[in-house]
């Protein structure tokens, strides 16, 4: 049997394959005292599960509702009264001039952003080569996969900036951004998924200018940014013109199994995405947007993500810090990121003897399971770089008592990788 050149691209594995089946080997044979700090699931927050057990007996309650949700396609660009409703809260929240015209739905982020870069990316009508820039990485290693071409993504390396003894940030190295004729588009996230970067209004509109003067849209992620669910412990405002498309997902809202997210962009490109989704996919799952309409609709997204998610991973991120502060050996040179947001603390090693993929395996023998940093470095082939193999992400959004466990055994781990 013989795949097209496609399929095999696409069949052929991946590092974010090889990871989450390598994870979840070490999960199944670890048993239940695994300290699971790799993975992106959100946090089980109760006041949350509260929200979705109401709206869930509130569906059940009125069949109409139910009959919509479970027995009707929506349209291929989402459901009309969820358009139109957060397209009002970002009009009254941000003062964006957007209509339902500028949304699309997509089932889930991931899909977002693969409808986003080969919409984009690849070869274009005249024969000339489109590719995606990435202009900072470590970036979220779900995007390394997704382009149909080879060749399609290229990256920036960071400034690395030390702000204390054991933090530092990563910026813009606007110097080193190509903005060539073949570059079709950026992409940001933002907080940044592995750091918790948060780049800065300044970078931000930086970052803007460069893709109106080059005609490319910017594209930016807001898998844990505002509105929802609002996971920024820095102050960051959003931005919005005619060359920004921005995606937003229910997933760090509380609602991953739903695969719902939702695309912002001019009216033509959130077509384009509609028509995308109607090809792949003929319509939409109902079900996250059935759940948060009403919550869109009111308000009550934004704030539940203000006045609940928000405190609630700030007092986690706090927690993690205060333990690594106890329990890291302070004569090792370990780094954090500052943490801006996102659910993650992103740790560096410099100048470790050990690489990233090999404290990963040491650290899931010892049932503590983290993610290595290598994978977010897509883009870039100056495999010499040490940096690239001394970071590790480490997720706070697990129970405090199983971070400060697996924090515990890191700090060991981490005195005999020097």
């Amino acid at each position: 049997m013989t795949f097209s050149s496609l399929g095999s691209m696409l069949s052929g594995g991946s590092g974010i394959e090889l990871l989450m089946d390598d994870l979840g080997h070490a999960l199944s044979t670890s048993g239940p005292s695994t300290h699971m700090l790799g993975g992106g699931n959100p946090a089980h927050i109760p006041q949350m599960e509260k929200v979705w057990e109401s709206r869930l007996h509130e569906m059940m309650d009125d069949p109409a509702v139910l009959r919509r949700t479970l027995g009707i396609y929506d349209p291929p660009r989402g459901n009309p009264s969820v358009l139109e409703s957060l397209a009002a809260l970002l009009r009254n929240e941000f003062g964006w001039p957007v209509g339902p015209e500028h949304i699309a739905v997509t089932p889930g982020g991931q899909t977002a952003f693969y409808f986003l870069f080969n919409l984009f990316g690849g070869k274009r009508p005249d024969g000339s080569p489109g590719r995606i820039l990435f202009p900072l990485i470590p970036e979220y290693i779900g995007y390394a996969n997704q382009g149909l071409e080879a060749g399609m993504f290229t990256s920036v390396r960071p400034e690395i900036k030390i702000t204390d003894s054991h933090f530092f940030k990563y910026a813009i190295d606007f110097d080193r951004i190509p903005l060539t004729p073949d570059i079709a588009a950026m992409c940001v996230s933002r907080p940044t998924n592995p750091s918790g970067n948060v780049i800065s209004d300044c970078e931000l509109n930086r970052l803007e200018a460069m893709a109106s003067k080059a005609g490319i849209p910017l594209i930016i992620d807001n898998a844990y940014g505002w509105p929802f669910p609002g996971i920024m412990f820095s102050d960051a405002k959003p931005l919005w013109t005619d060359h920004t498309v921005h995606v937003m997902s229910l997933s760090k809202f509380g609602l991953p199994g739903t695969r719902t997210a939702f695309v912002i962009a001019p009216p033509e490109i959130a077509a384009a995405v509609s028509s995308m989704m109607a090809v792949t996919g003929l319509a939409n799952g109902n079900f996250g947007q059935a759940i948060t309409g009403p919550l869109i609709a009111s308000g009550e997204i934004t704030r539940l993500s203000r006045e609940v998610i928000r405190p609630y991973y700030l007092a986690k991120r706090d927690a993690a810090l205060k333990v690594i502060a106890e329990v890291f050996p302070d004569n090792i040179p370990y780094r954090l990121h500052k943490s801006e947001g996102a659910l993650f603390l992103w740790l560096w090693l410099e100048n470790s003897r050990l690489t990233s993929r090999e404290l990963y395996d040491r650290l899931k023998q010892r049932g503590v399971i983290v993610v290595p940093g290598e994978f977010f470095f897509f883009g870039d082939n100056d495999h010499a770089w040490r940096h690239r193999y001394e970071c590790l992400r480490i997720s706070f959004a697990m129970d405090d008592p199983d971070v400060r466990a697996g924090l515990e055994i890191i700090a060991e781990e981490i005195t005999g990788a020097y």
